[in-house]
């Protein structure tokens, strides 16, 4: 199974670099060409180098947003005390006692 993901994601990039990157065809070009070719690519690295920047920058915030969250969890649950269930059983009881009248004993 791991293999079949690894495969997919590099068919996946693949395809992504033929997306986003022309077919380099580089014989017979003019250095004016290849500088105007140069000039796009820089361009197009510019902006995925910005997307690559803002999706570590949303995940880092996600993160610590998770990380927050945890954290008023734990203190939440450290807040919360847990009743004696002695004392609930017993005061159960005694309700039921109350309800049912003498029929029922407490103990």
């Amino acid at each position: 199974m791991l293999k079949v993901e690894k495969q997919d994601k590099e068919k996946e990039r693949e395809q992504v670099i033929s997306e986003r990157g022309p077919l380099l065809k580089l014989s017979g070009l003019s250095v004016q060409e290849l500088q105007h070719l140069c000039r796009d690519l820089h361009h197009k690295i510019d902006v995925i180098d910005e997307e690559r920047y803002d999706t570590a920058f949303k995940v880092s915030k996600n993160d610590k947003e998770i990380q927050e969250m945890n954290q008023k969890i734990y203190e939440m649950k450290s807040k919360l005390k847990r009743p004696n269930l002695k004392r609930v059983k017993l005061y159960a009881e005694h309700m039921l006692s109350v309800l049912l009248g003498s029929r029922h004993t407490v103990r």
